[in-house]
């Protein structure tokens, strides 16, 4: 199983479901980079469950503990060990799928991979596993404050809604009815990352777009991701998606930016624009006719605390991942120190 990600810029995340506790170790960060527990915290808070009643129930405070590599405020340049405790976790909520995997879930997957499956919580396919990456994305997203590079994602749709900011009210309802139906809905994030340089990424396979492409779907609960135009570029035509070059502030630009701030897998200095969609929670509380490991049937019903829209707690993992890819090229592509 690969738990790490990036090439200079690694993050490596730890832990179950309904383990002791997750958590992440970075290393590649660069020395005197200030990074407390507070700034980590800060991003932790905007995902962690029970904030609202739109998200799970689960009590958990998510504090994060710093263990290595900062001291005295500073990073030392060495690997960053960050711990966050697992406590309100009801694993005889999970007693009735030993024998039968989840719908949709990754129990039947995994099994047949690895011979075994975590015994309740969904493991390392749980949501949770996302602490460790909202960690490294923390800590990348001070480092690239020093190049003015700022980040920021938020939820576009919400099953068949997409004007969110005049619809705010029907999302809540939209959420709130599959909550109370004992459903789920899907949804879509879109970032945007802005004052990234030009340069960034590298021709063929590792293309900035094909990064972020890859760090976007190994999100849980992942199912799409389009960059600039995405998929309506199907239905243009050429001169109707070109980006016709100009001059901003004595810089080349674009007047569009349909590229989404890429052009042959690197940067060209627009602001990267990309969505991701997230398909609904596939554990739900409404009965489910499927069958247990034999092929007996069997009835299925979900329990325990799950989120009705797995996308309105991955907003900071969708910054997170964005962050990694772009500093991770970013130290590839320039090697002096940053300060």
């Amino acid at each position: 199983m690969d738990n790490t990600f990036g090439l200079i810029y690694r993050t490596t995340t730890f832990g179950e479901s309904h383990s002791r506790g997750v958590g992440a170790i970075i290393d590649g960060c660069p020395a005197n980079i200030e990074i407390s527990e507070e700034v980590i915290q800060k991003q932790l808070d905007r995902r962690k469950p029970g904030t609202s009643k739109l998200t799970t129930q689960r009590n958990e405070s998510d504090t994060a503990v710093i263990l290595s590599g900062v001291e005295n405020g500073k990073t030392l340049g060495t690997p960053i060990a960050v711990f966050v405790e697992n406590k309100d976790f009801r694993s005889n909520d999970y007693s009735g799928f030993t024998d039968v995997p989840r719908p949709s879930h990754a129990d039947f997957t995994y099994k047949e991979k690895f011979g075994i499956v975590a015994s309740s919580g969904g493991g390392r396919a749980s949501a949770r596993e996302t602490i460790g990456r909202v960690i490294s994305g923390a800590i990348a997203m001070e480092v690239l404050k020093i190049f003015d590079i700022e980040i920021a994602a938020g939820i576009s749709q919400i099953g068949n809604i997409c004007d969110i900011e005049g619809n705010l009210e029907a999302i809540e309802k939209e959420v709130e009815k599959a909550k109370a139906e004992k459903n789920s809905v899907g949804g879509a994030i879109t970032c945007v990352c802005k004052n990234v340089p030009t340069g960034l990424g590298n021709p063929v396979f590792d293309k900035i777009d094909a990064l972020l492409a890859q760090a976007m779907m190994s999100i849980p609960a992942a199912k799409g991701f389009e960059i600039g135009s995405g998929f309506s570029a199907a239905k243009m035509k050429g001169n109707e998606h070109n980006d016709l070059f100009v001059m901003k502030n004595g810089k080349l630009g674009t007047i569009t930016n349909n590229s989404g701030g890429i052009q042959g897998g690197i940067t060209n200095g627009e602001n990267i624009i990309f969505k991701v969609a997230f398909k609904p929670t596939p554990t739900i509380g409404t009965k489910q006719l499927t069958v247990d490991y034999y092929g007996n049937p069997n009835p299925l019903e979900g329990k325990g605390r799950h989120d009705p829209c797995v996308a309105i707690r991955a907003v900071p993992v969708v910054e997170a991942m964005a962050a990694m890819v772009i500093l991770d090229c970013l130290l590839r592509q320039n090697s002096t120190k940053t300060r």
